[in-house]
């Protein structure tokens, strides 16, 4: 079953131009996340991850500074470090 998500995966890259994707919030693309959770550990922890990343990926989200360094919080109130944050956000 892995396969059908990593199959999903690859056809959403192949049909859908980056330029039609939206910017990601974070420096690994959702889809490439969940690419790679899949295939090293398996379908029900490519599907946590998809679960992850759909609830955290809004727009709805705050970016702010601590002690120097930047945090985005998201709709959901999870933390994200800036070195997992896109050079897009952080811009």
């Amino acid at each position: 079953m892995k396969h059908l998500l990593i199959i999903i995966i690859k056809l959403y890259w192949k049909f859908i131009p980056e330029s039609k994707r939206r910017k990601c919030l974070f420096k690994k693309s959702c889809s490439n996340y969940v690419y790679e959770v899949t295939e090293s550990k398996g379908l029900l922890h490519g599907l946590k991850a998809l679960k992850i990343r759909i609830n955290n990926c809004h727009p709805n989200y705050n970016l702010i500074e601590v002690h120097g360094e930047k945090l985005l919080i998201t709709n959901s109130n999870n933390i994200f470090k800036q070195s997992e944050i896109s050079e897009t956000i952080l811009n």
